[in-house]
C-alpha cells in the first residue's frame, strides 16, 4: 500500500487541511432523511461545498443535551475552524451550534496540496439539490403531548440518535482525548485532574453543583443591551446577588463554566430571542433578557459529567451578570 493510501485512511486531526466535497460527492452519502449514520447534512453546510479548512478538533465524545445522561460517543466526525450554524433554514435559531463534519464529507489535501480527487466547480443545479435535499430534512413529524407535530430537525436534535452512551469510568473515551490531537498530555492531565476534583467535591457535597447562589434580587436595571457593544463581565461576588439559593437568575443557571469571564470585557453576539429545544425540536421564544458574548464558550474542562466535551456551546447571559463599558462602542472599535 502506498504512504499516501494509508494517510488517507488515518483518521483526521486537528491541523490536518481538508477540502469540503462537492455537493455530488456528499449527496452520494446521505440516506432518505439527509443523513449518515443519523447525522443529518443541514443547509446552512451547503455553502461550504468546495471550499478548504482546517480540522480544530476531533469529536469522538459530546454532552448529551436532550435526555443529561452525561457523554455520548461519536464517530468520524470533526469540527471545521470555527464554523457553526447561523440558523438561516431553521427559523432564525440563534444558538449559534458549532458544525459537525463527518469524515465522509471530507477529502484530506496533501501535503503537496493535493486534495486526493476532483473538486472542480459543478453545476449550480447540484448544488441546488444538496439544498433542496437537505432542507426537507430539516422538518420532522414528532409526537409531543401525544399530538404528532412537525417541528425543526437539526444535528443537535439528532444528536442522541447518532451517539452512543458512555459510561464514566469508560476509560477508553479518555485515552482516545489523550491520542486523538485535541490536547498537549500536559493540558489532558490538567484538566482531568481538575475534573476529577470538581467531580468528586460535588459527589460528596464539598462543592455545589454550582458555583453561585444568593438572594435573587434584581441586578442594576440599564437600557437593553445590544449586539456589538462591549460589556464588562461582573465579578462572582456580583452576580451572586442576582441569583437564587439554587443559583438561577429567573430560571437561566450560572454554571462553573461561565467563572473564567468574569471580569473580562467582550463585545455582545446578540440578544438571543429564538433556540431550537434540543430535545423537542419546537422553536423557544426567550421573552425574558438573553444575551451570547464572542468568545463565551463552555471550555469542556468543568462540566460535571461530560469532561472534554469540544462543542463549545454559547453560554447565555442575563444583563444583570454584565455592564456596558462606557464610551466604548462597535463602530469606534472597529476604526
Amino acid at each position: 500500500m502506498k504512504t499516501s493510501d494509508r494517510q488517507r485512511e488515518r483518521p483526521l486531526r486537528p491541523g490536518d487541511v481538508v477540502v469540503v466535497r462537492s455537493p455530488a460527492e456528499i449527496l452520494a452519502t446521505l440516506d432518505a432523511s439527509a443523513a449518515i449514520d443519523h447525522m443529518p447534512f443541514m443547509p446552512e453546510m451547503t455553502r461550504f461545498a468546495g471550499q478548504r479548512f482546517t480540522v480544530s478538533r476531533r469529536v469522538d465524545k459530546i454532552c448529551d443535551t436532550i435526555a443529561y445522561t452525561g457523554s455520548r460517543r461519536l464517530t468520524d466526525t470533526v469540527y471545521l475552524e470555527d464554523l457553526r450554524c447561523d440558523g438561516s433554514a431553521h427559523g432564525g435559531c440563534q444558538a449559534g451550534c458549532k458544525l459537525y463534519w463527518k469524515e465522509a464529507w471530507l477529502r484530506r489535501v496533501d501535503a503537496d496540496g493535493a486534495t486526493g480527487g476532483a473538486t472542480g466547480h459543478e453545476p449550480a443545479k447540484q448544488e441546488d439539490e444538496l439544498d433542496r435535499v437537505a432542507t426537507a430534512g430539516a422538518r420532522t413529524v414528532r409526537e409531543l403531548d401525544g399530538v404528532s407535530t412537525e417541528v425543526w430537525r437539526c444535528q443537535a436534535t439528532d444528536a442522541l440518535q447518532a451517539s452512543v452512551h458512555l459510561r464514566g469510568f469508560d476509560v477508553r473515551q479518555y485515552w482516545r482525548e489523550l491520542t486523538n490531537g485535541n490536547y498537549h498530555p500536559i493540558e489532558f492531565i490538567r484538566i482531568l485532574i481538575g475534573g476529577f476534583i470538581i467531580e468528586l467535591g460535588v459527589r460528596l457535597r464539598l462543592i455545589k453543583r454550582l458555583p453561585l447562589s444568593g438572594p435573587g434580587t434584581r441586578g442594576t436595571r440599564q437600557s437593553p443591551i445590544q449586539a456589538g457593544e462591549l460589556v464588562s463581565v461582573r465579578r462572582p461576588r456580583e452576580i451572586a446577588q442576582t441569583l437564587d439559593s439554587i443559583g438561577l437568575d429567573r430560571g437561566l443557571s450560572f454554571d462553573r463554566e461561565m467563572l473564567p469571564f468574569c471580569g473580562k470585557t467582550l463585545r455582545v453576539k446578540d440578544r438571543v430571542q429564538h433556540i431550537v429545544d434540543d430535545k423537542s425540536g419546537r422553536m423557544l421564544t426567550i421573552k425574558k433578557d438573553c444575551l451570547i458574548l464572542d468568545g463565551a464558550v463552555c471550555s469542556g474542562t468543568k462540566s460535571l459529567g461530560c469532561l472534554f466535551c469540544p462543542r463549545e456551546i454559547y453560554a447565555y447571559w442575563r444583563e444583570s451578570w454584565v455592564e456596558r463599558v462606557d464610551g466604548v462602542t462597535k463602530d469606534s472599535q472597529a476604526q
